[in-house]
């Protein structure tokens, strides 16, 4: 390929990504590196087997009680450049070992748990970083209108990083599930699936007007997310300092 040939197709790409059609890549781009992708485990104690101590004493076996660990996915994002980021409550919630990477770091790091609200369903947890984390900037879903555009971003399945776009649906739903009750969710269709919890929910501007957290199963495009107007005053302690 010629230079001017080179030249020609770095300008299409480029014009191509600044197209108003492919705004989602400018907002994806501006966010990545304040997304958290997290993994749990969770161990549950399993029946008591027999384990014998040696070969004489296959008669009279030990009782030794094993663990079973269960590995769960869920998403968050940084709100503290100091490492605090924000997710769901039913995300960490009995786990034993929460691990969180983020785009920028090859290694996961170990996240710790330092507030968390059931009935909300919200949690924070904090990361040590070797240097300042970009914190996601919050904006207001109070204005916002049925049929605006936002984008999705989680780890659904383990699948790191997972962009989907799609239409506020509906705003102010009311819903109940398991005990707790969540007032004023907005509804998308951005396709939102199992591990997608705690993720962000922007606009187009990049900003966070909610945070990703129910889905409705086993229909297709029918996701919720709490408003950001209603976790920002629990979380506000954390927001800076």
């Amino acid at each position: 390929m010629s230079h001017r040939k080179i030249q020609a197709h770095r300008l299409s790409v480029a014009q191509a990504t600044q197209h108003p059609a492919n705004v989602f890549v400018s907002v994806y781009r501006h966010i990545r590196r304040g997304i958290a992708s997290i993994m749990t485990e969770e161990s549950k104690p399993q029946p008591y087997v027999p384990i014998p101590r040696n070969l004489f004493s296959l008669f009279v076996p030990e009782q030794r009680k094993l663990a079973q660990v269960r590995n769960h996915f869920g998403s968050g994002f940084v709100i503290n450049s100091k490492g605090y980021i924000l997710t769901n409550e039913h995300v960490i919630k009995n786990a034993s070992r929460i691990q969180v990477k983020l785009d920028h770091y090859k290694k996961s790091l170990t996240g710790v748990p330092v507030w968390a609200d059931r009935q909300k369903d919200l949690a924070i947890i904090k990361v040590k970083t070797p240097r300042p984390l970009p914190a996601l900037q919050l904006g207001t879903s109070r204005n916002t209108q049925v049929g605006e555009w936002v984008l999705a971003v989680g780890n659904p399945f383990g699948l790191e990083q997972t962009v989907t776009a799609g239409i506020i649906s509906g705003k102010n739903r009311p819903l109940k599930v398991g005990g707790r009750y969540y007032e004023n969710v907005i509804q998308t269709d951005a396709a939102i699936n199992p591990g997608n919890s705690g993720g962000p929910l922007v606009n187009i501007f990049g900003k966070v007007i909610g945070m990703n957290t129910l889905i409705i199963y086993p229909s297709q495009c029918i996701g919720f997310a709490i408003p950001i107007e209603d976790i920002r005053p629990h979380i506000e302690p954390y927001l800076s300092g």
